[in-house]
């Protein structure tokens, strides 16, 4: 069988308003969350409270999301601006040397 390669280019990745994307949908996900905790009674009582704690990971991921893109556009604007100076070391090793 032979490998497959691709016949064109792979197309840029887009780029749209990443942040504000990720705000977004952690909202929704923290608004179901908060529209389906008066009904705990019924989705405990049928098996479903699963529902729940979907949606509250989802909002909790999505914290983690805001903080990740947030950090990453910092990261593009620096590089944009050309303040881009040594990484600092963040390993628990001593350094060597």
């Amino acid at each position: 069988m032979a490998k497959w390669t691709p016949k064109h280019e792979a197309p840029e990745p887009l780029e749209g308003p990443v942040t504000a994307t990720i705000i977004g949908g952690t909202i929704v996900w923290f608004a179901l969350f908060l529209v389906q905790l008066p009904f705990y009674g019924w989705f405990d009582d049928h098996g479903h409270t699963w529902w729940l704690w979907t949606c509250l990971a989802g909002g909790g991921l999505g914290f983690i999301g805001i903080w990740y893109v947030r950090r990453r556009d910092a990261a593009i604007e620096r590089a944009r601006a050309g303040g881009t100076g040594p990484v600092p070391d963040r390993s628990p090793a001593p350094p060597a040397g």
